[in-house]
């Protein structure tokens, strides 16, 4: 229980209503219990105790007793008939505004819990999305959150409802006939604790259909996104058997399940009606004895079949509270997590770059796989001067932009903006003035005007097209039957990947940011096209500090600095024409590339 302590705040926070829910729940109890009190009379009448009536007293207002003492036994009845109908009534009335309040509290909490974890995911860094998969963070915001929400409502209701009935019930039948009352209630807590082991068993099998719904889930989506791999290796008959295999254990998980609950319904049923048997057995002992009347056995099996739900949900009650508890640990475990120095976009003051950017022996290392990404880089970007970094697969090219943008933090050396260590800046100041194409572009399953304006949500629709035209994008997308207007489905899956990337590049340049980073995303477009977008960006980059990554010498050679990476060490540095007369690495990179442009003899 102790990682539910974690929503004390929250109860708190809804503590009126959950107090008037509370309320609620004792008046439908109360109107319940009178219904039980009217049929003993009317049973009692029936009976042969008019005999008495003139001298019997009732448990209503001096007046209704005296009114009823002077009626015949048919109007007798049909007054406490319509006294039944009035209490029914007015229980349901109070049971629906019980439940307009506490399970709509559960709602208010359910939509509190899930926009703090969502907002946690978003000030949480690289690392951590690194360490987790998408699965397992969607599983928390939803399904744990909804297990909780389960332990919020229902469970907390149930088990209020559970402990003002018993004192309400138990009381009353006490006042009646203590004896009786030890009888009936034996069974009850062997339905309980009957139920509670059940429950277990049956959890432990929820789980495990669950889990394996969870396989059947993946696979299917896999298999749907991955339809053209398994067409292109013919293996559609593969497929469809190992899909087989995953539904036949999920039947037979399904059917273990079915078989519990078959077993355990007619258990139930079973110790409910050895209840009513023991009422109306030993009831009858005690009415041949003279301690009670025919219309308490009546009264007696009302307040059984009343006890029975309650009872019987105890069991349900603490595996809702068992479950909670495993999910709201897997939820602290996030919401523990150290966040970034992290700002909204509303609170963050506009920064002006008057310098540039430096680094400063600077070294970093992935923890998770011990590989060594930078080491001891040094070099310097004044204000409004472009910088490229070239180099092979895993030379530490990424890495170093990920620095700039904040996405991890250098292990040692320093990484300056304007003379100021970056770490100590806000990552969202940072990335407020940076325009970022990552590598793996990803797109929205939106229109495309929504994905480029997602850099600059105040765009109008001539920014977007301004946009898409130096990213050389809008004449394909005018190509589309609804232009920007296009859906280009789930990461983009509608597009080539060259298109792709140049939604990406429109996506940065329309939000004029003042630093620009472009981690090798021109190399999905042919060579043509590349060199009519950097010749758009060059106007782009015009007094914007830039970086651009990639591996080919000629999307970098029109850069201010260009150096070469190579297993995450600097071995060049300088201009195209100063790394040429050099004849290293950089020489020997144009040199094959420009081998491998030229047009393969006859």
């Amino acid at each position: 229980m102790n990682s539910l302590t974690y929503l004390n705040k929250y109860l708190l926070k809804y503590k009126v209503r959950l107090a008037l829910g509370t309320v609620f729940i004792v008046l439908s109890n109360l109107f319940a219990i009178y219904p039980a009190q009217v049929i003993r009379e009317a049973f009692d009448e029936v009976a042969g105790r008019s005999e008495q009536a003139a001298a019997k007293t009732y448990f209503f207002t001096d007046f209704l007793n005296q009114f009823i003492a002077n009626q015949d036994l048919a109007d007798k009845l049909l007054f406490f008939g319509a006294l039944v109908l009035i209490f029914a009534l007015l229980k349901g009335i109070f049971t629906f505004l019980m439940r307009q309040t506490v399970i709509v509290v559960s709602r208010y909490i359910e939509f509190d819990l899930k926009g703090e974890v969502y907002e946690k995911y978003q000030t949480l860094n690289n690392n951590f999305y690194k360490r987790n998969n998408t699965g397992d963070l969607m599983n928390r915001i939803s399904e744990d959150v909804s297990r909780v929400r389960m332990y919020l409502g229902p469970a907390i209701m149930y088990t209020i409802n559970l402990v003002v009935l018993f004192i309400l019930v138990i009381s009353t039948m006490i006042s009646v006939n203590p004896k009786l009352t030890l009888y009936v209630l034996t069974p009850l807590p062997i339905l309980s604790f009957t139920i509670y082991f059940v429950s277990n068993v049956i959890n432990r099998k929820s789980e495990s259909v669950q889990h394996q719904l969870s396989i059947l889930s993946i696979f299917t989506q896999e298999a749907f996104s991955g339809i053209r791999v398994i067409k292109a290796y013919n293996r559609e008959n593969s497929s469809i058997q190992n899909f087989r295999e995953e539904c036949n254990q999920y039947k037979d998980k399904s059917l273990a399940l079915v078989k519990v609950n078959a077993l355990f319904h007619p258990f139930m049923i079973l110790l409910i009606g050895l209840s009513t048997l023991l009422t109306v057995y030993f009831g009858g002992i005690e009415v041949i004895a003279g301690n009670i009347t025919n219309g308490n056995i009546a009264e007696f099996i009302i307040y059984v079949n009343m006890l029975t739900w309650p009872v019987a949900s105890l069991g349900w009650v603490t595996s809702l509270v068992q479950r909670a508890a495993a999910s709201q640990t897997r939820i602290n475990e996030f919401l523990n997590e150290q966040t970034e120095q992290y700002k909204m976009d509303s609170d963050q003051e506009e920064m002006v770059i008057r310098d540039g950017i430096a680094f400063e022996n600077v070294s970093f290392t992935y923890k998770d796989s011990g590989i060594v990404a930078l080491n001891n880089v040094t070099f310097k970007i004044p204000k409004g001067n472009s910088l490229a970094v070239l180099g092979k697969t895993g030379s530490g090219k990424s890495t170093l932009v990920n620095l700039i943008c904040r996405l991890y933090n250098p292990d040692t050396g320093t990484i300056e903006l304007d003379g100021e260590d970056i770490t100590g800046i806000a990552p969202g100041k940072i990335r407020k003035i940076i325009g970022y194409v990552p590598q793996d572009v990803f797109l929205f399953s939106d229109t495309i005007a929504n994905n480029i304006a997602f850099g600059n949500v105040n765009s109008k629709m001539s920014d977007i097209q301004e946009a898409a035209r130096k990213a050389v994008i809008l004449r394909d997308i005018e190509e589309f039957s609804k232009g920007l207007e296009t859906v280009v489905g789930e990461r983009g899956i509608t597009l080539s990947g060259g298109q792709k990337q140049r939604v990406a590049i429109a996506r940065a340049i329309i939000k004029e940011p003042l630093i620009l980073i472009f981690d090798d995303c021109l190399s999905a477009v042919d060579t043509e096209t590349e060199e009519a977008i950097l010749n758009n960006l060059n106007e782009v980059m015009k007094d914007r500090t830039s970086i651009i990554v990639s591996h080919r010498v000629s999307s970098v050679k029109n850069a201010n600095n260009i150096i070469v990476l190579d297993q995450g060490a600097i071995k060049e540095q300088g201009s195209h024409l100063e790394l040429m007369e050099l004849r290293g690495l950089y020489y020997e990179l144009y040199q094959k590339q420009l081998l491998e442009e030229q047009p393969l003899s006859q």
